[in-house]
């Protein structure tokens, strides 16, 4: 359903608003493009800005100026606005089919063609092949009404060989067009070019700007996933206050719901001060540990505490925490956690401090006839050491274990992963 602001909108645009239909199409032969493409950019900057029934309302909008522009009187287009507002159109989630068939009956040149070419290029994903024209196009239009635009997909298309100028074009993106859906994907993508390139500094920045003004956006998952990323990939860059100072623009679940994230996260990426300061915090805004959160956060910092002097303590803790409040992942953690200390903590066996062979005593030399002898005695020889260890060295039963332990293997296939959505409780405290 329409909402309230979105038909006195529609109102003022002079579109006739029922409760069944939203719009009567008979209402709409009046409308110039640009006026309805201003209707579709407020629905689609309240989406970014938190209003997340405006998603319906944004889709009715799109198939309604394709519907529009398409059946037109094509004189409308003397009107540079109507221009601007069918390229943006484009820009902005709509039929690309519809560019193609506006430039082609396009007799009066309304349309820039160095602009439809590049913009039809990128729609039909050949954008690689323009890149350069698409750079330069967006520069020369950036103080243009679809300059914002030209820039954010001039960006898009520029990542993967220059991510310094895909930056640059970003930001002249979020200059141009501020409080935008455009400012919102130029910030969560800039926030990804950060974590790639190892830009520790400007992806801080970058996070502090996106929390500031986005953080209810439907696509602030996205962004809570590339800044776990960017603490953990970096950890030894990034001071727990920075941490501190950018999520303390959140409300307290959010917090919350991020620092679980990081704290497991770290945890598996074996950084331990990292997990443990996390899931400080994340106790710290559940309250205590006789909830679900408070007891994920002490989970979390006791798989962080695993690999130092308080493993016994780590153990049972991570011991106490009833099954059921952990995600069947997190339940696979478990395990794979007490199979760790279990090895670490299991006293070495007798066997396993004696030589391999007796010495031969006296000083007598060791004859040939006799070393094939004592070999031979030796029913598991110790292997040769293996690239990356040092020589003489104790053998390891670590690669027995992981291929005994189903748990360990998930352990392990998880640090190598990359961080997934949180669990149930997590997602449902989010929405």
């Amino acid at each position: 359903m329409v909402r309230h602001h979105q038909r006195l909108l529609l109102l003022l645009l002079g579109l006739a608003v029922s409760p069944a239909t939203g719009v009567h199409a008979e209402d709409q032969e009046d409308i110039v493009p640009y006026k309805m493409l201003r209707s579709l950019q407020f629905v689609q900057d309240s989406v970014v800005l938190g209003d997340h029934s405006a998603a319906e309302m944004q889709r009715f909008m799109l198939g309604t100026i394709d519907q529009r522009i398409r059946t037109i009187d094509p004189s409308v287009f003397d009107d540079e606005r109507n221009v601007d507002a069918a390229l943006i159109y484009a820009m902005s989630g709509g039929n690309p089919e519809t560019l193609e068939y506006l430039v082609a009956r396009d007799v009066n040149g309304h349309f820039d063609n160095r602009v439809s070419d590049v913009l039809r290029k990128y729609l039909s994903g050949k954008g690689l092949l323009v890149a350069k024209s698409l750079v330069e196009t967006a520069n020369e239009y950036k103080d243009k009404k679809i300059g914002p635009y030209l820039a954010l997909v001039g960006g898009n298309v520029t990542i993967a060989k220059s991510p310094v100028e895909a930056l640059k074009l970003y930001d002249q993106a979020r200059l141009y067009a501020p409080g935008t859906i455009v400012e919102e994907a130029a910030l969560r993508r800039s926030v990804s070019i950060c974590v790639e390139a190892g830009m520790v500094d400007k992806g801080l920045d970058y996070s502090q700007r996106y929390v500031r003004r986005f953080l209810h956006s439907p696509y602030a998952s996205q962004f809570a996933d590339l800044f776990v990323s960017l603490l953990v990939n970096h950890d030894h860059e990034v001071k727990p206050d920075d941490v501190v100072n950018i999520l303390s623009f959140m409300d307290e679940a959010r917090q919350r719901e991020v620092y679980l994230r990081i704290a497991r996260a770290a945890a598996i990426a074996g950084k331990g001060d990292l997990a443990r300061m996390a899931a400080a915090r994340a106790q710290t805004l559940a309250g205590d540990s006789d909830n679900a959160f408070g007891a994920l956060a002490d989970f979390y910092g006791g798989m962080a505490a695993i690999p130092t002097d308080k493993i016994d303590a780590a153990t049972k803790n991570i011991e106490s925490i009833p099954e059921q409040e952990l995600s069947p992942r997190d339940q696979a953690l478990r395990a794979a956690a007490k199979a760790i200390a279990e090895q670490v903590l299991r006293p070495p066996e007798p066997a396993s401090l004696t030589q391999a062979t007796t010495p031969k005593s006296n000083g007598q030399e060791i004859t040939s006839e006799q070393a094939e002898a004592d070999q031979g005695e030796v029913p598991n020889p110790v292997p040769g050491p293996v690239v990356g260890e040092a020589a003489g060295g104790p053998p390891s039963d670590v690669g027995g274990q992981q291929d005994a332990d189903p748990s360990f293997n998930a352990f392990v296939t998880s640090s190598r992963s990359q961080l997934d959505e949180i669990d149930g409780l997590l997602s449902k405290e989010s929405n």
